[in-house]
């Protein structure tokens, strides 16, 4: 058996994506409970007073703010993973016949068949809650919900050229991963392909695209590359330095909640984030390990993790504008437009509606999101008809 005080590091030759181990557990669980976090924030600020508005906010409230306030974390998390996941399944498949296609159909189909059905419900929400009017010959639609934004949203331009679809705010951080998807396999073939003349053309690609992008979006793609690089790297560790390395990230991740940059991804809060990645990542190494058999907890969380996992991107990409949906009814039904910091009937309420988002969005990701790998099946059949169609996350 490992000491507990010595950690040892490999590098090995594939990412390993077997859903049996220890790391794919941990995934599986951060994903949906990054996708909870996010929507649990989203709601406490839009039904909420700002903590720092209450003169003198109860111990309660202090409790649900502090703990419903690590969105900015969850984000950070989320870019992580994906590059753990989409870069390493990548440079694993780099060998295979028609790799880049083959990407190209497991993006584009994760993305697409998400986006375009939580885009049409924005539109009939819009409807609903009277932003969007479009029988009135004097309403003019507004550009958040014209077509030029429907598009541009669907292709990563929002907030580059388009503002983001139908008010959704979270939609930020789609911009982000939209380019990452496509500058990291840019960034592979300038060292994979053969040839000057290719390895040229993808470095002008990539200069072009990073040259219209601004500085926040290529800072933090610095973190997605240590995702699908630390997914190369195995930390063979006992168990109380797998316990030093988890406590030491959550009181990290605890003080820059309390003391960091909790809003968007920008240039400001690049430090505190790769410290709080670099930790992440070190502890997400320490895992790759395989569950025995005998560890019915722990394959037990697998299994929670993965039911929250497959409806964890449809969860974020709905909650908004489910959220503009309870307000209009809270404020139309209800008459309320504000919870009260300090009532626990409103806090009842408050948890109410984020379990009512969260099955609602777990509905949503039924006819679409949980069919994505069936789509990519016809599709690579379609497209790709000599080559057996893997998926990927």
């Amino acid at each position: 058996m490992l000491p507990n005080k010595i950690a040892r590091v490999r590098f090995m030759r594939q990412t390993n994506l077997r859903t049996d181990y220890q790391h794919s557990i941990a995934i599986s669980l951060l994903r949906g409970l990054a996708a909870l976090q996010v929507a649990a924030a989203h709601v406490r600020a839009q039904f909420y007073p700002g903590l720092s508005t209450i003169p003198d906010p109860s111990a309660g409230y202090q409790v649900l703010a502090f703990f419903t306030g690590f969105a900015h974390q969850a984000v950070v998390i989320f870019f992580l993973l994906s590059g753990w996941l989409v870069g390493g399944s990548l440079m694993n498949k780099l060998d295979q016949p028609h790799a880049m296609l083959s990407y190209a159909i497991d993006r584009i189909s994760r993305l697409w068949i998400v986006l375009a059905p939580a885009f049409a419900a924005s539109l009939l929400i819009g409807v609903v809650t009277g932003e969007l009017a479009p029988w009135r010959a004097a309403n003019a639609i507004p550009a958040e919900f014209s077509l030029v934004t429907f598009a541009g949203n669907m292709f990563g331009l929002q907030d580059l050229a388009v503002p983001r679809y139908g008010g959704n705010f979270a939609l930020w951080s789609l911009t982000y991963e939209t380019w990452y998807y496509i500058l990291f396999p840019l960034a592979v073939l300038m060292f994979a392909r053969p040839g000057a003349l290719p390895k040229a053309a993808s470095a002008v690609a990539v200069a072009f695209i990073a040259w219209h992008l601004n500085a926040a979006i290529l800072l933090y793609f610095t973190l997605w590359l240590m995702g699908a690089g630390f997914s190369r790297i195995h930390i063979r560790a006992g168990r109380k330095l797998k316990w030093g390395f988890a406590a030491l990230f959550a009181l990290v991740a605890a003080w820059f909640r309390v003391k960091g940059s909790n809003n968007i991804l920008v240039e400001e809060s690049y430090v505190q984030d790769l410290l709080y990645s670099l930790l992440f990542l070190v502890l997400l190494c320490s895992l790759q390990a395989k569950v025995p058999p005998t560890a019915t907890l722990t394959r037990r969380l697998g299994r929670i993790g993965r039911f929250f996992a497959e409806f964890s991107f449809s969860l974020y990409v709905i909650h908004v504008p489910l959220i503009f949906l309870l307000r209009h009814l809270n404020e139309r039904q209800l008459g309320i437009d504000e919870l009260d910091p300090g009532g626990l009937s409103d806090f009842g309420l408050y948890v109410s509606m984020v379990m009512l988002i969260v099955l609602l969005a777990w509905l949503f990701h039924l006819p679409f999101e949980a069919q994505t790998y069936r789509v990519r099946r016809r599709l690579k059949a379609w497209m790709l008809p000599r080559v057996q169609p893997q998926n990927i996350a």
